[in-house]
């Protein structure tokens, strides 16, 4: 039985390979789908999908990140196309650095793994505008996402555009390509309500439109429950269990499955505990779902000016399984990968027939999958948000978790469940938590940085004046975050005190009276509007007021959000005796972007001007002022931070490469974290919440690629004041990682064969650093009954020292495993449940 065995499992290793093959060389597949599945080739396929949005990291890092992914269990990578930046300008195209796209699809390729290729074209994805070209806004009588001839012109245009380059480059599966999967539009079934009878037209429209393409594969639409045939509807959300396609010809797809959540300039860290993402997974693929897309597998970041509106940070780390910087976040990785495997063993059930429920109880159930008639795989849920509990199911007895599913491959053995965790940790949150791992290097005392202080107000012949409060997206047509209102003020008489009151959509003000700053208001990403009521002198005679609006992303989301505005709508003196004087409508002159800008202090060509001072005193917290300075990269292969927090709000450049803007200054709300979040119950973007009272971000990612031998130049425009000489960079310099495993914790899910009695197996601790380190030392081991939390072990009553055991298996490797068991580690305690705790230091 052994050597049949064997054969089965070289039969299944050839059969892999030869459909990764496929892919990889060439060789042209079908691909269709029916009620269970996509259908590859003939064959039911189940697939983990990741998304992986090329602009959001560099070229040099796509074949990492990818290679990550396909180890974390992926079969296929999924990412957005970015019309506004492939398209700047109507009928001008870019498909260049991070906007390579045929690049990245062929890396994938080169990977072995498939691509869901979402055209959209409209993107959401927290990304400027939702992914459209501004250009768009300004055709006459155009109206987005509905029945209106200009819009649908563009966006077929932009479609053909798209399909057109995949094919030339043969990138459809058809064509040996691994494009399995296309999607048109996005999410508009969640604002379809608001566009009426021409709503319903333009699915129509836009599902045969993109038919009419001729791609070869299946398309999409996601949350779009009108989807006509035979584009496939597919599920968003954080679950997707009670998902049920429109036709019954359609297979249970899950196209957005998230990881944790997007962050907000003012807004805590938000992200998801892994235990109840791998149970809405398991979920999803017990009830019959076949297809799942984490968004995000990897994040990245928000350079330049592609993050959303309003108010979406620069980070987009979504506290995915690969973080921004690109290192692997454990245990999230660690226990999806296992979960992946799980269900993979579960395939050739999966797609062989429908599922049988049995109810265990209580919110209890099981779904069993037939192979055959005494060949089965099954999956135990318990999704009572509180109760653990002991089921039986064909005349075994099962302890289930609260909020947790157990796979059963064989019906028989358990080789996972959702809420235990035996994956590795990482210790530390984030990858430069930990000081100790970390190389700070200073940038330089205040005789080292150089300023420019701008001039407050209209500051070249661009300026034009017109009478009242013009709305900023049609002034600045989003070519600055940055739109100067300024008018001249006369006062005479004793009412020389007032309140000042300004209204705007958003995002931030500055107010400046006679080029003094005297406000300084700012809505949220939920409530962009902010109002500014501040008592202010004038001086007798003429005063000017300037007011410099400031952009933090134009808006990505909702119903006509291509129509929302922002900056001033009102203004108004409101008299201490004499009553209000309305400046709405009063004579306003205009500057479209700040002076920096206008002479491009951000460019390396401007690093020697003259325009730049040096001086013994160095201005500190001062508003609108530019610094600049040089540096040499810090030593190292991996990503660099920039350490910002003594910072105000801005943006910053790195050799002339926006890595975004920052906003130090804005601090969450003190209250809404929660220390050890319950991952039982339902999820949502506000369950989880980390570092209240603090801003949302102060560290900034720059690739390693932007920076090169030799002096390096860092540009900043400080918009509210800081002090520049407390900038840092940092650099990765070591990783602690640890591992809890009981003796009463499942084998490896690897370690699993048909037809062997899987409990016989020894559970392990398994470890390993990034690709490229080792394990240098040992910092705490302890067979027995540890105490304590991953970087707080302490020995329990119970131990045994297995120091130099874990020190032979792990030292001067890249990954290591020790068997929990008592006859290689020692049996001090007879009767009593043992466990492993490891804790382990990684360097380079």
């Amino acid at each position: 039985m052994e050597s049949s065995n064997s054969f089965i499992a070289l039969v299944l290793i050839v059969v892999f390979v030869f459909e990764t093959l496929c892919f990889h060389t060439g060789l042209s597949a079908t691909v269709t789908y029916d009620h269970r599945a996509l259908v590859i080739d003939g064959k039911r396929r189940v697939l983990q999908s990741g998304s992986i949005h090329y602009p959001r990291s560099t070229p040099e890092v796509w074949p990492e990140l990818i290679r990550k992914s396909k180890e974390g269990g992926l079969d296929v990578i999924e990412t957005y196309v970015f019309w506004n930046y492939h398209e700047p300008v109507k009928g001008q195209y870019h498909f260049e650095g991070r906007f390579d796209l045929v690049r990245f699809v062929k890396t994938v390729q080169e990977a072995g793994l498939l691509v869901h290729l979402r055209i959209g074209p409209y993107a959401c994805a927290e990304w400027n505008y939702g992914g459209f070209p501004i250009w768009l806004h300004f055709i006459p009588g155009i109206q987005f996402r509905t029945t209106n001839d200009l819009f649908k012109n563009e966006m077929s245009s932009f479609l053909s555009k798209i399909v057109d380059l995949m094919k030339e480059e043969n990138l459809f599966a058809s064509q040996g390509g691994p494009i399995i999967l296309a999607q048109v539009e996005n999410e508009y079934g969640n604002v379809e309500w608001a566009y009426g009878v021409g709503g319903e037209l333009y699915v129509k429209w836009a599902a045969e439109t993109a038919v009419s393409l001729n791609t070869s594969v299946p398309w999409v639409m996601c949350s779009q429950g009108d989807a006509p045939d035979p584009i496939i509807n597919t599920c968003n959300g954080f679950y997707c269990d009670g998902f049920t396609p429109n036709s019954p010809s359609k297979p249970a797809m899950w196209t957005e499955n998230y990881s944790g959540w997007f962050l907000a300039f003012g807004y805590a860290i938000p992200y998801r505990p892994v235990e109840d993402l791998a149970f809405a997974v398991a979920r999803f693929f017990e009830i019959g779902g076949t297809f799942q897309n984490y968004y995000m597998y990897f994040g990245g970041t928000n350079f330049g000016r592609t993050a959303g509106g309003p108010l979406v940070a620069t980070s987009y780390d979504y506290d995915a399984p690969l973080d921004e910087y690109g290192f692997i976040r454990q245990p999230k990785w660690g226990h999806l990968r296992d979960l992946h495997r799980a269900i993979k063993l579960c395939e050739e059930y999966l797609v062989s027939s429908e599922p049988t429920q049995q109810k265990l109880g209580l919110n209890l159930e099981a779904h069993i999958y037939y192979k055959s008639s005494n060949e089965c795989a099954a999956f135990l849920a318990n999704y009572d948000n509180n109760s653990d509990a002991n089921v039986t199911f064909n005349g075994v007895s099962y302890f289930l978790p609260a909020w947790s599913v157990s796979i059963l491959p064989d019906c028989k053995n358990v080789v996972f469940n959702t809420a235990k965790v035996v994956s590795q940790r990482n210790i530390g949150d984030q990858p430069f938590d930990q000081k100790a791992n970390v190389n700070e290097l200073s940038l330089g005392g205040p005789l080292e940085w150089s300023w420019y202080e701008e001039k407050v107000g209209v500051f070249g012949n661009s300026s034009f004046t017109t009478p009242g409060l013009l709305e900023q997206i049609n002034t600045t047509k989003d070519t600055s975050d940055y739109l100067w209102y300024s008018t001249s003020i006369n006062v005479s008489g004793e009412e020389k005190q007032v309140l000042l009151n300004i209204e705007s959509l958003g995002h931030a003000a500055l107010v400046f009276l006679n080029k003094k700053l005297v406000a300084f208001g700012y809505g949220n990403h939920d409530y962009a509007n902010f109002s500014i009521n501040e008592e202010i002198s004038f001086d007798v005679g003429n005063n000017t007021l300037d007011v410099l609006s400031m952009m933090i992303g134009v808006q990505n989301y909702g119903p006509w959000f291509d129509v929302a505005g922002a900056g001033l709508y009102a203004a108004a003196m409101i008299g201490l005796k004499n009553g209000m004087n309305d400046l709405s409508s009063e004579e306003w002159t205009y500057q479209v972007g700040v002076e920096g800008e206008y002479l491009g202090l951000d460019k390396p060509s401007l690093a020697n001007s003259s325009l730049w001072t040096q001086e013994s005193t160095l201005p500190v917290n001062k508003s609108l002022i530019w610094y600049k300075i040089s540096f040499f990269a810090p030593e190292g292969k991996g990503p660099i931070a920039l350490n910002l927090a003594g910072m105000g709000k801005g943006q910053a450049w790195i050799n002339g490469e926006s890595i975004g803007r920052y906003w130090s200054a804005y601090l969450s709300p003190s209250t809404g974290c929660t220390k050890n979040c319950d991952y039982r119950g339902d999820y949502d973007s506000f369950k989880c919440l980390k570092k209240c009272g603090q801003p949302a971000q102060t560290l900034y990612h720059i690739p390693r690629t932007w920076v090169h031998p030799g002096e390096n130049l860092l540009v900043l425009h400080e918009e509210l004041g800081g002090d520049p000489s407390l900038v840092s960079l940092l650099t990765r310099a070591g990783q602690d990682i640890c591992s809890f495993v009981s003796e009463a914790d499942p084998p490896p899910v690897d370690s699993w064969k048909p037809n062997v009695e899987f409990e016989s197996q020894i559970p392990q601790v398994r470890l390993a650093c990034e690709r490229g380190w080792h394990i240098s030392s040992i910092n705490f081991a302890s067979y027995g009954t540890p105490e304590g939390r991953c970087g707080t072990f302490s020995p329990g009553t119970c131990h045994v020292d297995p120091l130099s055991i874990v020190e032979m298996a792990c030292i001067g490797q890249e990954e290591c495993s020790v068997p929990v068991s008592s006859a290689t580690l020692g049996n001090a305690c007879p009767g009593v449940l043992k466990s492993l705790a490891i804790e382990a230091h990684c360097t380079e």
